[in-house]
């Protein structure tokens, strides 16, 4: 009996053993990403952007690789410093803005200049395709972009004040994004404010602003509409770019399982999913802003929208010529 029951003890050893070992190598594999970004979970970049990346890659791995998602600045509050968070390792992958850090995207933000994107094209496509052929892949050192995509095209939205013609933004205080946008405003007559968009609110609220050039999805993600109460459509004011990318010696320090995991469910596809969202967004944010009855929607005419296109389309062909990126407008444009 004695005997038997040393057997038994020892087998149990060897087979609690073998489950330790077992699950210590399994820790060792597991892996967990850190994702940062600047806004709250609500916004339209959680369900076009993050999940499909988050949930896809764990799929794939069996849970082996796992994305913690840190939301509304949570690993550093400042929307201009998202890039260098990933670049230092603060987060593994970050979200953000090309237009923040005008100065490192110069080529890259080509794709935001009215005219620029052709008709019945994507933005992640004309964005990949200058990415792919070399042409703006320097402005991303240090890390691995996993989505490049363009939003909604830029609208008006003001307080207080109908943008019917260009005449109309004399001498306002207009808010952009970016270099861009900046230049697209300074050719209509008005002044252009860079500050990121969780600034927006308060600055429209107190009157340090007259109005905003971005996409509508932000009406909705930002609540601009309990602040403002004029919105035109139509003019050609361009777009703007996003990113999402990942600190490249991270990258390189994933299994080969991990890395195809990540490159599976990013790239051209995870940039479509993200600019769908993004579009699907602004279209719902319109309809409603219609519906509401207590907002001015203004819908530019051919006419209308060829007097403002007359300032800003030429915007385009100046920056290009400035930074010497025909090159990159030529991919872009599919010219």
């Amino acid at each position: 009996m004695f005997n038997q029951t040393l057997c038994r003890s020892f087998a149990g050893a060897a087979v609690a053993g073998t489950m330790a070992i077992f699950t210590i190598a399994s820790s060792a594999q597991a892996e967990t990403l850190k994702l940062a970004h600047w806004v709250p979970p609500a916004h339209t970049l959680t369900k076009s952007t993050i999940e499909p990346l988050k949930n896809g890659v764990e799929a794939d791995t069996n849970g082996d690789l796992t994305i913690d998602v840190f939301p509304g600045g949570e690993l550093g509050k400042g929307p201009l410093e998202q890039y260098v968070r990933a670049v230092q390792g603060v987060a593994d992958i970050v979200w953000g803005l090309q237009g923040y850090t005008s100065s490192q995207f110069p080529r890259t933000m080509v794709s935001e200049l009215p005219s620029v994107l052709p008709d019945g094209k994507a933005g992640y496509d004309i964005l990949w395709d200058a990415y792919d052929a070399g042409q703006i892949s320097g402005e991303f050192p240090g890390t691995v972009p996993l989505a490049l995509w363009l939003s909604e095209p830029n609208i008006f939205i003001m307080k207080d004040r109908d943008i019917r013609k260009p005449e109309d933004l004399k001498g306002l205080k207009i808010r952009v994004s970016g270099s861009a946008a900046a230049a697209i405003i300074e050719a209509l007559g008005a002044t252009p404010v860079q500050m990121p968009a969780g600034e927006i609110y308060n600055s429209l609220q107190t009157g340090l602003i007259d109005g905003v050039v971005t996409g509508a999805s932000a009406v909705a993600d930002f609540k601009l509409d309990e602040v403002a109460n004029s919105y035109t459509i139509g003019a050609p004011l361009g777009r703007i770019s996003f990113y999402l990318v990942m600190n490249k010696a991270k990258y390189d320090s994933l299994s080969d399982a991990s890395k195809k995991a990540i490159d599976d469910h990013s790239g051209r596809k995870l940039s479509a999913s993200a600019e769908e969202g993004w579009n699907a967004k602004a279209k719902a944010t319109v309809e409603a802003l219609k519906a509401t009855g207590d907002n001015t929607v203004i819908e530019l005419s051919d006419d209308d929208i060829a007097a403002f296109g007359e300032l800003t389309v030429p915007v385009t062909q100046k920056i290009v010529s400035e930074i010497g990126a025909e090159d990159v407008y030529a991919t872009m444009t599919g010219q």
